[in-house]
């Protein structure tokens, strides 16, 4: 079973119905797909890899030999213990938003370049495949994006980049890549590495790869997109796993609320035709959410809904 893989450069030609609806059902069948002809030229993402990979080498690795995570299992190694490193992640990463670009990797030639041309056009498609969901859900265009800004600030929606490495790993039956969880935010874009394995979606109870594929960008989605479609989309969970070999390199950019954004369902999708749908999600404000996200991330998501009613 492989991830579905969409040609979004078909949303605008003849094919447009067949292309809404094929994701239409990856939104609510899968929570993940693999967009192609995405419009991100391949020139610009062979440079991302290439900055990414020497940043990582040259301003990342030192620290990640002398990390906790590498530490803890250093010690079960040299006991010879059978138990697993637990509630740490095998993974060296970094936040790359506006608001903190002073404190981007500096070491790296081209580095902060590229990724802010980079992120540029991410957040360009970002906003396109939000659009398609609105239409896809019978919603306004611009609806979901205005809602994360809040009503009417254009600028106030968080858009971060979290580049990831995941090292080869001595044990990796030991200890979690990244543990299994669903995103709290909108919309997640991620470009993942061509060639190392490693991220699984839980589909129908079973575990699936990701597929590598060169150069495409997997979509999924956030909890807050899950609560304005009221239900009909779905967050999936999705984890990492440690590998022997191979440096993994995931850049994850995910377009999320503001933190003072009220977040509920689409009222256009509780009322159609004189019939009422009972909203399946509390109203609250995203950074209450956040709140408990940050202390509940890795557990089941059905509670944080409850404990944020109660915010």
């Amino acid at each position: 079973m492989a991830i579905p893989v969409i040609d979004f450069s078909k949303i605008e030609g003849d094919e447009r119905a067949k292309t809404l609806a094929q994701i239409d059902g990856c939104c609510e069948e899968w929570g993940f797909f693999q967009l192609i002809n995405h419009g991100i030229s391949e020139e610009l993402l062979e440079r991302v890899k290439k900055v990414a990979s020497e940043c990582y080498k040259l301003e990342r690795e030192p620290g990640f030999k002398n990390s906790k995570p590498v530490q803890l299992l250093n010690e079960l190694i040299e006991k010879k213990s059978d138990g697993k490193v637990e509630n740490v992640d095998w993974e060296d990463v970094f936040l790359l938003s506006d608001e903190n670009e002073d404190d981007w990797p500096s070491r790296t030639s081209g580095f902060k370049e590229t990724m802010k041309e980079y992120r540029v056009e991410l957040r360009k498609l970002a906003i396109k495949v939000m659009e398609v969901m609105d239409e896809n859900l019978g919603l306004p265009k611009g609806y979901i994006n205005k809602v994360f800004n809040g009503g009417d600030n254009e600028n106030a929606a968080f858009f971060g980049t979290k580049v990831s490495h995941y090292p080869p790993c001595p044990q990796p039956e030991m200890v979690n890549g990244l543990r299994a969880h669903t995103d709290a935010g909108g919309v997640i874009l991620l470009f993942q590495d061509d060639e190392v394995k490693g991220l699984q979606i839980l589909k129908d109870g079973e575990w699936i790869d990701v597929q590598p594929l060169k150069n495409a960008i997997v979509i999924n989605i956030g909890d807050q997109i899950e609560v304005l479609s009221n239900g009909r989309y779905k967050s999936v969970w999705h984890r990492v796993f440690a590998t022997p070999d191979g440096n993994r390199r995931s850049i994850a950019s995910f377009y999320n609320p503001s933190f003072k954004a009220t977040i509920e369902p689409a009222t256009e999708l509780l009322v159609k035709k004189d019939e009422e749908t009972p909203a399946k999600y509390p109203k609250f404000a995203f950074g209450d959410y956040m709140s408990v996200y940050v202390e509940q991330k890795f557990l089941p998501k059905e509670p944080r809904f409850e404990a944020v009613k109660a915010i």
